[in-house]
Order: structure tokens, then C-alpha cells, then sequence
């Protein structure tokens, strides 16, 4: 159903010693919330929402100081390092609005879709996908695994948007039901999907990050998609079962042979073969079985203690005598 503007928006953009960059950010997502403002799609109460997953550097400093001079900034400051996903979810949880778009601080993603994604909210889109439209700024390594990552997790049933990170727009609807997925393994690209409103995609280039380094290096990456494959997919669990069920039906017939030779048969000759191979094979099966399970069984222990998924330690808004204009314009918003 579509929506009358203006409206309110928040965006929220966990941010990890992202210091080199913020600043950019703040002035580029400012100018994009001013954009919207004077076209008359959003209204005075919309922000910015960043959030400080426990940096290290000055990544809190520079919030708090933009919350007081920044009619656009809100701020949380995490207890500790969470995570990006839970990061994440603590700012889409606290930010007000009838709609709330999560981002990346580093301006890989090209804020000026936000609009885009707007008036697709506005038309009647409860979820608005940020999308891709190519990878030739990864390498080679990076573009292969990540497709075939999507090529899996397609073939498992897992619901996926191909090439889409965290860059989306989602409903206040949309919102009240994501909460009701308590899971502390989190994959929010997994989960967005499973909502089932009406969606739309907006496509975007993709750019190289503005300043600073990634907080995703390959080890990251590797977890994050061992993640998603075990948050949702039995797949591994029951090839563990096929698996387990092809090995018993070898080694009955490698048991038959043996006997065969041994009462049937002068060939019968005391060796390596027969004690090491075996040994070995079935020694490597039941490691790699035993590994899987450990993955599934680690991740129902940190679901049955239930602790909660972060916890914030500040939050802080603009004053209330510049929550009414916009710096450098001399009318007041309403």
C-alpha cells in the first residue's frame, strides 16, 4: 500500500574504527537527508543513527561531536565490540522512523540510492534491496566465492538476493516482525527474506572505500558464510548421514572380500593395506563428521544461554535547539 510523504527516516550505519572516513560519510549522508528534506519525502525527525561497535580509535569522538553540531546525527555507543550483525541490529531496533535503512560507514555502497529506495518505500515497498550491479572491483578470488557462496545457498532453499550485502530499506512492518527472530547466530541476509512482504531492488555501483581498511578480512568472510549455511540449512547434517551410509556400504563389501580371500583363497597375504586404509578412511570420515556436528552443536549452546545480543551504553541526540534546522540553511525544517 503506498505510503504518503513526507515521512520519517532513519539510517543506521554500525561503525568500527571507521575514524578515517566518518567524516565524509556524516557530510555525504547529510546532504543526501537535506535532498530529501527539500523535496518534501522526509520529514524534521529523520537521522542518521551511528552506531560505535566498540572502536578503538576516535570513531566516538568524532559521533558525539557530530551529534551536537549535526542536526542529522544521533549516536549508540556500544558496551563492547558485538559484531556487525548485532551492531546492526541494535540500531535498526532503537532508530525511530516509519522507515529504516541500514549502511556501510566505509562509502563502498552509493548513498545516493537512499532516494531511490525511498520512493520505493513510498510506492508501497515494505523491503528495498540494495543490489550490485557488477563486482569488477573485486578480485578474482572474492567474485568466484562469493557467487559460488549464492549459487549454495540458492541450491539449499536458502531465499537470497544475489549480490546484496546490508544496504536495504525495511518498513516499520517490516521491523516490529524481525524482531520476533531471536536467533543469536546472525544472518540478517537470510532472515530479511523469510519477512515476506512486498519487496523491491534498487541496483547501485559499487565503489573502492573511501579511506581506511576492511573489517572483513578472509578469515571474517569465512565464518560469515559458515554462518549463514548452518543458520539455515539441515544439508550438511544430512550429508553426514548420506556420507556415513556410503561408507557402511563399502565396508561391507571390503568385509565380504576379505572373507572371500581369506577362506577361499591361498592370495591371502598379512599386509599394510588391509589394517592402514581402512584405519584411515574411516578415521577421516568420522573427523570430519565429528567437525560438523561441533559446528551445529556450538551454535545451539550459544542459543540455549540466550544472552542478550548487545548491549548499548550511550545514546545521544542532537540538541533540541538544532533539531529544527539544518546547518547552513536559514529557514527551519517543518
Amino acid at each position: 500500500m503506498p505510503v504518503k510523504p513526507p515521512i520519517q527516516l532513519s539510517i543506521v550505519m554500525p561503525c568500527y574504527n571507521e575514524e578515517a572516513v566518518l567524516p565524509e560519510t556524516i557530510r555525504r549522508v547529510s546532504a543526501v537527508l537535506e535532498g530529501l528534506r527539500a523535496a518534501g519525502k522526509i520529514d524534521e525527525r529523520s537521522r542518521m543513527v551511528l552506531v560505535d561497535d566498540g572502536s578503538r580509535d576516535r570513531t566516538w569522538a568524532l559521533i558525539d561531536a557530530a551529534c551536537r553540531s549535526n542536526p542529522w546525527v544521533s549516536g549508540i555507543k556500544l558496551a563492547r565490540n558485538h559484531g556487525h550483525q548485532n551492531a546492526l541490529l541494535a540500531g535498526l531496533f532503537t532508530a525511530a522512523g516509519d522507515a529504516v535503512i541500514s549502511l556501510d560507514a566505509d562509502l563502498q555502497d552509493d548513498v545516493n540510492a537512499i532516494g531511490e529506495m525511498v520512493d520505493r518505500f513510498i510506492e508501497g515497498a515494505d523491503v528495498v534491496y540494495g543490489v550490485r550491479r557488477r563486482r569488477d572491483l573485486d578480485s578474482l578470488f572474492k567474485r568466484s566465492t562469493a557467487r559460488g557462496f549464492y549459487r549454495v545457498m540458492n541450491a539449499l532453499g536458502v531465499k537470497l538476493v544475489s549480490d546484496h550485502a546490508d544496504y536495504r530499506l525495511l518498513s516499520r512492518r517490516a521491523l516490529d516482525h524481525l524482531r520476533d527472530f531471536r536467533e543469536v547466530n546472525l544472518f540478517l541476509r537470510g532472515i530479511v527474506p523469510m519477512l515476506g512482504f512486498s519487496s523491491a531492488c534498487v541496483y547501485y555501483d559499487r565503489a573502492d572505500r573511501h579511506a581506511g581498511e576492511s573489517k572483513y578480512p578472509l578469515r571474517k568472510m569465512i565464518s560469515f558464510a559458515l554462518n549463514g549455511l548452518t543458520s539455515f540449512s539441515n544439508f550438511p547434517l544430512r550429508m553426514i548421514t548420506a556420507l556415513g551410509f556410503v561408507v557402511f556400504v563399502f565396508a561391507l563389501a571390503a568385509s565380504a572380500w576379505i572373507l572371500y580371500v581369506a577362506l577361499f583363497t591361498g592370495r591371502a597375504v598379512p599386509g599394510w593395506a588391509s589394517t592402514a586404509l581402512p584405519m584411515y578412511l574411516l578415521g577421516g570420515v568420522q573427523l570430519l563428521c565429528l567437525g560438523v556436528m561441533g559446528e551445529y552443536i556450538g551454535r545451539i549452546y550459544s542459543e540455549v544461554k540466550a544472552r542478550p545480543r548487545y548491549i548499548i551504553e550511550t545514546v545521544v541526540d542532537p540538541p533540541p535547539a538544532e533539531r529544527h534546522r539544518v546547518e547552513g540553511a536559514g529557514s527551519p525544517l517543518r
